[in-house]
């Protein structure tokens, strides 16, 4: 039985992180970011998954969740729970590894469809007729780093290791998106064009959309070169608050926040601020609770983001 369990911010305490109890998977010391409130809870169990807060009011309407590489079957650096067929593991395991988070988190896995992402902008619209793309069948959906759909039934997944997932739920009109900004999709504003491409497919009022930024690399972990930084620089130039996005340390490195330049960028799009769940915890910071490309330096499986309608 899943359990919704709430977790202090505090110290982490990574070697004593794991435990079994009655057959399920136990952690404990996950370092949480600080923000004005915690925006996850952990829902534990054999297959521990992360939710939003923000999302509880809607729980008869959709579901959504965010996976952690606890609770698989994968091995050595894809221990447990690899999301991707593309990371060099058995696809059994993984078959079996969506088979387990699905059923954790209370979706269909053979009906859900996959974003194929290359780090740009481009969005898709799910129908019917893509059920099971990517999971039991070929998919022709190429190019593509966010999802969209109003039709119940049909998860949609978005997949990361650092990257920043942005969930989107707009609950007038039951419409629900799924985004995958990194860095190129941040400064490229995918979470903005999600919010637009919304209202032109479901007639969405951007001040009405409930939005989450996820799980994914924090300031203090995501070090970028200057050249990545003035693309920021151009882009967050007249927001008036620079410093929260990018910190220069000298010698052409900086601390980048792609959280707060999404943040940013919904805001830009007519999001209301209170509809915003900020992330409060860090991928990098927690390599042992949830897939990192930049911890492990790229030994790593995939973690997924999902939404589906009930």
């Amino acid at each position: 039985m899943m359990q919704r369990v709430q977790f202090d911010l505090g110290k982490p305490d990574l070697d004593k992180l794991l435990s079994v109890a009655d057959g399920d998977l136990l952690y404990r010391g996950v370092k949480r970011r600080e923000n004005d409130k915690t925006s996850t809870t952990i829902m534990h169990g054999r297959v521990p998954y992360i939710t939003y807060n923000i999302f509880a009011p809607y729980a008869d309407e959709m579901i959504h969740g965010f996976s952690t590489r606890l609770g698989g079957v994968s091995r050595e650096h894809l221990e447990s729970l690899n999301l991707s067929f593309s990371r060099g593991d058995d696809p059994e395991n993984v078959t079996e590894n969506f088979r387990r988070f699905s059923e954790a988190v209370g979706f269909d896995h053979t009906r859900a469809v996959f974003s194929d992402q290359v780090h740009d902008t481009a969005l898709h619209r799910v129908t019917e007729e893509d059920c099971g793309k990517g999971i039991i069948r070929e998919s022709d959906i190429r190019g593509i780093d966010g999802l969209m759909t109003d039709v119940p039934g049909i998860p949609i997944m978005t997949f990361f290791a650092d990257c920043v997932p942005v969930f989107f739920y707009d609950p007038e009109h039951k419409a629900i998106a799924l985004s995958h900004s990194g860095w190129r999709g941040t400064v490229g504003d995918i979470a903005g064009k999600t919010i637009r491409r919304m209202r032109e497919e479901f007639d969405s009022a951007p001040e009405r959309i409930v939005t989450a930024i996820g799980p994914s690399i924090c300031m203090d972990c995501y070090e970028v070169s200057e050249d990545v930084a003035s693309l920021f620089m151009e882009k967050y130039k007249d927001t008036g608050d620079m410093g929260t996005v990018l910190m220069d340390k000298g010698n052409g490195k900086y601390q980048l926040n792609l959280h707060a330049a999404v943040r940013r960028n919904l805001l830009a799009a007519g999001v209301k601020e209170e509809h915003i769940a900020m992330p409060d915890i860090c991928t990098c910071c927690n390599p042992r609770f949830l897939f990192s490309h930049r911890a492990s330096k790229g030994m790593r499986g995939n973690l997924a983001a999902v939404m589906a309608l009930k």
